[in-house]
């Protein structure tokens, strides 16, 4: 697939002063950055245009209230090699004179956009003050995409706007596993919701050659087949729907796998009474966390060292150790299986992460949000808003 939009490589970036939306959403304990991976993500756009000794404005925000970026700089001048100024707010006099005052080769960290709630409000003098700060701007951060945010689609309105090398290596990575995947294609949905994957399951289903469930929403499928879920989470109100997509999936001709086995528990915080059973006997007060072993095996009738495979969401609660085995085993079956696999959604890249896999799989999004948008098959509005490629 080709990424629609310009990018840092199509347009003259040499000695300009660039307003850069970048990934400093980044973990921070106790004052210090404990997982670089959006970091190094970024770094490639950030090179390059320092290569072109351009100046960068960077710009971002941080998900946890309050969080200020000064450790991000910190964390982002050592893999650089070079300092990272920062500046205590994203707009203002000192914002305003710092940015005058950067030279080319210099890169500027402005503070956390939403310490202004302009920013998720989409503020058109906000953008604009932004905008302000560069000659272009570049989005790279691909996690954010999905919002129309004033850093998102607010700046590309008064500022030309192309994509950095992480965004457009993200979209043209998705796409190209969706549309254009080495087949067979399996699609490994989990997660608690059938309400928030229903655009993703029936999107996908006209795309996969087979698709494995688990996880929480696994139970609203297993209630749809009339099997005893007792009582674990489930959407009542979405076994209909279950119905209707294992019925089209039948008529598409295309294998839908549920679980077998399941590991159920009398409660699970804490943990007690935790077993495996069989799908068909779950007691009524059984609560089920987590797929068994059995039920993992299943992916090697559906995997092939030939095929692509996609995989969005924990098949368990796979924060509590008890009932942490059914994700771990389909990473290893996903790794295994010598096939190509793209891993999106914030709780599977979360748990990639943790259990330190990232290099094990072929790509590892670094958007939760913004990849489920893309394998939803819906535009994203960060990424609508840049230039068009000529």
């Amino acid at each position: 697939m080709t990424f629609p939009k310009q990018t840092v490589k199509d347009v003259d970036v040499q000695g300009k002063k660039i307003l850069l939306r970048t990934m400093l959403n980044v973990p921070i304990k106790d004052g210090v950055v404990s997982d670089t991976m959006r970091l190094q993500a970024a770094l490639p756009t950030i090179q390059y245009l320092l290569d072109q000794n351009a100046a960068l404005v960077l710009i971002s925000h941080h998900s946890t209230e309050g969080q200020t970026l000064a450790p991000a700089a910190k964390s982002l001048s050592d893999l650089l090699g070079q300092e990272v100024q920062f500046a205590t707010d994203c707009i203002g006099n000192e914002v305003e004179s710092a940015v005058a005052g950067l030279q080319a080769g210099q890169v500027l960290m402005l503070e956390n956009l939403r310490f202004h709630p302009e920013e998720e409000a989409n503020d058109p003098e906000f953008a604009k003050t932004l905008a302000s700060y560069g000659e272009l701007f570049v989005q790279d951060d691909f996690t954010t995409c999905h919002r129309k945010h004033a850093s998102m689609v607010g700046v590309p309105q008064y500022l030309p706007a192309v994509a950095g090398l992480e965004v457009a290596l993200e979209v043209e990575t998705i796409d190209a596993a969706i549309d254009e995947p080495k087949r067979p294609l399996v699609a490994v949905s989990g997660g608690a919701k059938v309400s928030t994957k229903v655009p993703i399951l029936s999107f996908l289903l006209g795309k996969v050659d087979s698709l494995f469930i688990g996880g929480a929403m696994a139970n609203t499928f297993l209630l749809a087949k009339g099997l005893p879920i007792g009582k674990s989470l489930v959407e009542a109100d979405q076994v209909e729907l279950c119905k209707k997509i294992l019925a089209e999936a039948e008529t598409q001709g295309k294998t839908v796998v549920l679980p077998v086995d399941v590991v159920v528990a009398k409660s699970v915080d804490p943990p007690s009474d935790v077993r495996t059973v069989s799908v068909n006997d779950v007691a009524d007060d059984d609560i089920i966390a987590d797929i068994g072993a059995q039920s993992v095996a299943q992916l090697d009738s559906v995997l092939s060292a030939d095929g692509t495979i996609i995989w969005n969401g924990p098949v368990g609660i796979f924060e509590t150790p008890e009932f942490a085995s059914g994700t771990a085993g389909v990473a290893d079956k996903i790794i295994a299986s010598g096939g190509y696999s793209v891993i999106g959604g914030g709780d599977t890249c979360d748990y990639v992460d943790n259990a330190h896999l990232h290099d094990k799989f072929s790509f590892v999004s670094t958007g939760g949000g913004a990849s489920l948008e893309l394998m939803s098959g819906n535009t994203l509005p960060g990424v609508e808003a840049l230039l068009d490629k000529k």
